[in-house]
């Protein structure tokens, strides 16, 4: 009988890393285009839509403290993830690392969770890109039509903006990782330049009064629009210390990206080098501009508008600046034209991590092998793009946006727990395995950073509604369904076919010569 929970052997891997010729992705990252991809991916709808979201439905003013919390939690998830990709520098992401550490079945549980948080995940982003084009195009006295610019489940007919974005991005990806990677750095100087400007702006004109009290209390009023209740503050985790917890599990959706630096490390020129500095360099970024961002957007508005869909419900950093930042009206339009171009370069990070994940699946089994195909030319896994672009845009066309961006941070947060679990489980059982980056903390013996990472995570899972936790229980089981009938079936490891580079390989790989560093 097969052995579901049977192990990649590392070897194997590491030969998959070093492998060049047709049947490998092309090495053109450097640490600035790590970092970029990362602050690409983190700075996007999580910061300018989900920071309001949370601030109204758990956090208040608090928001700074949620945003902390879910730092500390990446924080320790990336110094694993860190160690992971320096030391297995292969497209795949937390799929592979779990590969290695935790056997087949728990590969194909993060692997199905991922789907969550790359392809659910850009297209959250690419609804959120649909609400900012039209604030930019009623600036100009005209608008995509309602009917055609929200999913049925909104009134609508079909987001038909989200749509076109994914489709653009997806051939662009086609096209080749550098051209991307060159596209997204452009579009993130946008976005840290318009964060910082608001920040600057914005903290004259702070209102004290819009900070206190500090975190929701227990017995806040509902919030009232429309003559119906719409924000209700009497659950565990809408209030209070509660109230940072569940606002943590809302802007963690805020960090997802720097992650997604890991997917790309079979591109990275030199990953032990440059793979740490990728993934720890954007969150240290982003982290810092998130806290004071929040600070700034719960002291120039209420967090209580930002819960009426009447005033701050979509677009809030906007309305905020035209509300209550009258001198500087036209910084709000700036506002939503760099937004609009730093979603951009959030799902294209997205696309491009999905489908390196799909790639690395594809090519143990578990996936159809045409998501390892890669374009003659362009050396792109073209066929899992092509993919994504019927997927994503289709869940970007017909879905929205809110419930898509819970189910990413599930799947995100499961990620996290499973990486930072393998971390251990790997000094465990290959201690003597060089590791060019190491997870501080983090022996077998005393494995502080790995737990805290895994607890804090847990801890946010837990905090998620209720309601999403149910449907990702469902898109989980449906995963268990698949791996059952089609990737047991057709696992490479399961079949027997593993082909273990010779001693040579492995050590080209470990110490590779400084020339072709």
């Amino acid at each position: 009988m097969a052995n579901i929970f049977a192990k990649k052997p590392l070897a194997q891997l590491l030969g998959e890393a070093n492998a060049s010729g047709e049947g490998a992705l092309k090495r053109t990252l450097g640490a600035a285009n790590l970092v970029a991809l990362g602050v690409g991916a983190i700075i996007g709808a999580g910061l300018f839509v989900r920071t309001a979201a949370a601030a109204a439905q758990a956090s208040g003013p608090g928001v700074t403290l949620a945003f902390i919390v879910a730092a500390i939690g990446c924080a320790f998830a990336g110094l694993c993830y860190a160690e992971f990709a320096a030391m297995i520098p292969i497209a795949g992401s937390a799929y592979t690392y779990a590969y290695t550490t935790m056997g087949e079945f728990v590969a194909w549980v993060i692997g199905w969770a991922l789907i969550m948080e790359y392809a659910l995940g850009a297209a959250t982003v690419s609804i959120a890109w649909s609400e900012y084009l039209n604030k930019l195009l009623q600036v100009f006295g005209t608008e995509v039509p309602y009917s055609l610019s929200h999913s049925p489940f909104e009134g609508g007919i079909i987001n038909l903006p989200a749509l076109a974005i994914v489709v653009v991005l997806s051939l662009l990806l086609i096209k080749g990782t550098q051209e991307s990677a060159t596209l997204n750095a452009f579009l993130v100087v946008l976005k840290v330049a318009v964060v910082l400007v608001f920040i600057a702006v914005g903290w004259q004109y702070i209102n004290p009064a819009n900070h206190t009290p500090y975190l929701i209390p227990e017995n806040a009023e509902p919030v009232i629009s429309g003559g119906k209740i719409v924000r209700e503050y009497t659950e565990w985790n809408k209030h209070g210390l509660g109230g940072i917890l569940g606002g943590a599990a809302i802007v963690f959706f805020a960090f997802i990206g720097f992650d997604a630096v890991s997917t790309a490390a079979q591109e990275a020129k030199n990953p032990k080098r440059d793979m740490p500095i990728g993934i720890l360099g954007s969150l240290a970024v982003c982290t810092i501009l998130y806290i004071l961002f929040g600070h700034v957007l719960t002291g120039v508005a209420n967090w209580r508008e930002f819960a009426d869909p009447a005033k701050g419900g979509e677009a809030s950093v906007t309305y905020a600046i035209e509300t209550y930042m009258t001198d500087f009206k036209w910084l709000g339009t700036a506002v939503t034209g760099a937004i609009l171009f730093g979603f951009t370069s959030v799902i294209l990070v997205m696309l491009m991590g999905q489908s390196r994940v799909f790639f690395s699946m594809a090519n143990d089994g578990l996936m159809p092998k045409a998501f390892s195909e890669l374009h003659p030319k362009f050396r792109t896994p073209y066929k899992s793009n092509l993919a994504l672009l019927v997927f994503v845009g289709a869940f970007a066309a017909f879905v929205p946006g809110s419930l898509a961006g819970d189910l990413t941070s599930f799947g995100t947060l499961l990620a996290f727990v499973l990486v930072s679990a393998g971390v251990w489980l790997m000094r465990r059982s290959n201690p003597e395995q060089p590791r060019p980056f190491r997870a501080p903390l983090s022996s077998a013996a005393f494995p502080l950073v790995p737990f805290l990472g895994a607890a804090i995570c847990l801890g946010m899972i837990v905090a998620l509604d209720s309601n999403t936790l149910k449907l990702a229980l469902g898109w989980m089981i449906l995963g268990f369904i698949v791996y059952f009938i089609y990737g047991k079936r057709n696992s490479k490891l399961q079949q027997g076919i593993v082909v273990v580079p010779t001693e040579m390989e492995e050590q080209a790989f470990i110490e590779p010569d400084p020339k072709n560093a």
